[in-house]
């Protein structure tokens, strides 16, 4: 029904270019500074995807954008060769989701691409100029970068078009997220910690730290199997607080010691993190208790709106004088309900009269919760553009629900249906793969 939610996309605009042509526009991008016109036609070729190939300096310029990635998480870099494989997968799991977004008319203009890349350098506090600066003093070419983002723009809408759409969350796997784990949704404030230490020097001898290792294994497989955490602390740990059961105390959220960050942010109450090395030895963090509140005020809106899509044959310029003749239609009296089901092409919502129900912040793409947002109560909008098309919108109604249960069940909806997206993504991404006709032409033996 809700053909418009965050993390979904339609058409956007005319198609575009060929994939052949689009790589070709890429290439243009890619050809290294100073070469010599032409110097692409000596490219080799790296692999086939379906009907299109990926040569060596497209792979070249892909790996020099991944590296600072890799350092900048503190990473070794791994052997050449198994980087140029991991990084010509990826390209080609890119190059598919291409050919299969150009089938389906999806393209990320220049404007948006360009806005998408100035709020990266806002992210990063820096301007455009600061940001383009940042990535020539690393290695990587601008041009680059933008192709990059241009593709992981494409393939989000792609894959949100494909497959988040198409998720669906139950009541029953609410009920159970909640009774599982209702406290990750709580906005947590303060935490309570619990600790057991084995300890051993970041420079001891190789056999003190596998006798080390072995007990810390021991005392996991205790805790999993039943055991007191408390009782595990006071016989075993070697933490100062062993007799206190290994209880750290009550932490404010910001004063939370730096090994303990994650399972403070991540762990559901009573559960213990996997053994955490530190130059003391081996830790077992136990969240205790939390506190904290859960969302209490969602603030939402009763809309329904007028889609119309571009294509090949309707323009920008067509679907925005058509919305304005039904809005001219409407506010002259017309009923918006009857327009909607015979001008909408969003088929979910043009049966209900263009209804999309209640719906609260973040439920919708950015362009259309500002212009409703815009709106009093009746008003109909002018036509605007967002990443499905145009649209006209009318709010029927505000309201503000505080009830913290839904308020829960709503964030846990999300959740679970962004855990569901990795999942159904992989898989969807594996057949994609699977289904291709993909030769992969590394050199030295790297399939």
């Amino acid at each position: 029904m809700r053909n418009i939610l965050k993390r979904g996309v339609g058409n956007t605009g005319r198609r575009g270019l060929s994939v052949r042509a689009l790589s070709a526009l890429l290439m243009c991008f890619l050809v290294p500074a100073g070469a010599p016109w032409g110097a692409e036609k000596l490219d080799s070729i790296v692999a086939v995807v379906n009907n299109d190939v990926i040569v060596a300096s497209e792979l070249k310029h892909q790996i020099a954008l991944v590296i600072p990635e890799i350092r900048g998480r503190g990473t070794k870099l791994p052997p050449r060769a198994d980087l140029e494989r991991q990084v010509l997968e990826r390209m080609i799991l890119g190059r598919l989701q291409l050919q299969k977004a150009e089938e389906a008319g999806i393209l990320v203009d220049d404007a948006q691409l360009t806005e998408t890349i100035t709020k990266i350098a806002a992210r990063n506090g820096m301007t455009l100029a600061e940001l383009r600066a940042t990535l020539e003093s690393q290695g990587v070419r601008y041009g680059d970068f933008a192709a990059d983002t241009r593709l992981k723009l494409v393939t989000t809408r792609l894959q949100t078009r494909e497959v988040v759409n198409n998720i669906r969350v139950t009541e029953p796997e609410i009920d159970r997220f909640l009774e599982r784990e209702s406290d990750r949704l709580i906005e947590r404030s303060d935490v309570r910690l619990s600790h057991i230490l084995v300890v051993v020097a970041e420079n001891a001898p190789a056999g003190a730290v596998k006798k080390a290792e072995a007990k810390v294994a021991d005392l996991v497989r205790r805790l999993r199997g039943g055991a007191d955490f408390a009782r595990v602390a006071i016989r075993f740990s070697d933490g100062r607080r062993a007799l206190e059961g290994g209880d750290l105390g009550w932490f404010p959220m910001g004063q939370v010691p730096s090994l303990a960050q994650e399972a403070a942010h991540t762990l559901t109450k009573g559960a213990f993190t996997e053994p955490l090395r530190s130059p003391s030895g081996y830790h077992i963090i136990k969240l205790t208790d939390l506190k904290g509140s859960g969302p209490k005020l969602v603030n939402q809106t009763n809309v329904r709106h007028i889609l119309v899509r571009t294509n090949e044959v309707v323009s920008d310029d067509d679907a925005r004088t058509r919305l304005a003749q039904l809005r001219l239609r409407i506010v002259g009296g017309d009923d918006f309900a009857t327009l909607a089901r015979s001008h909408s092409d969003d088929t979910g919502s043009a049966l209900k009269g263009g209804s999309l129900g209640w719906i609260g912040p973040g439920d919708t793409v950015a362009a259309f919760e500002k212009a409703m947002n815009a709106l009093a109560p009746n008003q109909v909008s002018k036509p605007f553009k967002s990443s499905f098309g145009w649209h006209i919108v009318q709010v029927i109604e505000r309201r503000a629900q505080d009830t913290t249960d839904r308020a829960m069940r709503l964030k846990a909806r999300e959740m679970i249906r962004e855990r569901k997206a990795d999942e159904a993504i992989d898989l969807w991404l594996r057949r994609l793969r699977d289904e291709a006709f993909v030769e992969v032409r590394l050199p030295n033996g790297n399939k």
